[in-house]
């Protein structure tokens, strides 16, 4: 498997991962959704109009891309802003090999750390980070209820509990 920065000829694959990544979030917060190539296009445009470091994991005997993480830099700050890996290359290391590279980024940046927003119910990747010495909470995101919510999870953080 290599780890290595975006180019220009990943681009269709790139936004396929992006797609699938947005499927899976999507389900969730409990919403069935079909891949939304021009959707993810859009997204990928914008992390290369915002100068995001992206990395891609591709497999060395076929090429294949099989991963990605997207950074955001924010100063000498570093954000998790998405990690992705195709479902049949999971539990191989992949993802750990994409975030080792952000790490790298990061302490290149003097920063001894990736920030990273968690969906609460996203037990695969809580369980990833936590592998890689991720257990301190940061901060806390808090908005009104969306039309669309399936809001079937209730959390307590602190004194407060919060509908998930």
């Amino acid at each position: 498997m290599q780890i290595r920065e975006y180019a220009p000829a990943d681009h269709d694959a790139l936004v396929a991962l992006i797609a699938a990544f947005r499927v899976e979030l999507a389900a969730f917060r409990g919403h069935e959704r079909e891949p939304n190539l021009a959707a993810a296009a859009d997204e990928f445009q914008e992390y290369l109009d915002q100068e995001f470091p992206i990395f891609i994991a591709e497999d060395d005997n076929t090429g294949q891309k099989v991963g990605y993480l997207v950074c955001r830099k924010d100063g000498t700050i570093l954000w998790g802003e998405s990690l992705f890996v195709s479902p049949e290359f999971r539990r191989r290391g992949v993802a750990g090999m994409l975030y080792a590279a952000g790490e790298d980024l990061a302490q290149q940046l003097g920063e001894p750390t990736i920030y990273n927003w968690v969906h609460p119910n996203n037990n695969a990747i809580i369980a990833f980070l936590k592998t890689r010495g991720y257990d301190t909470l940061n901060l806390i995101e808090i908005r009104r209820a969306l039309p669309e919510d399936k809001r079937s999870t209730r959390l307590r953080i602190g004194d407060h509990d919060y509908w998930y």
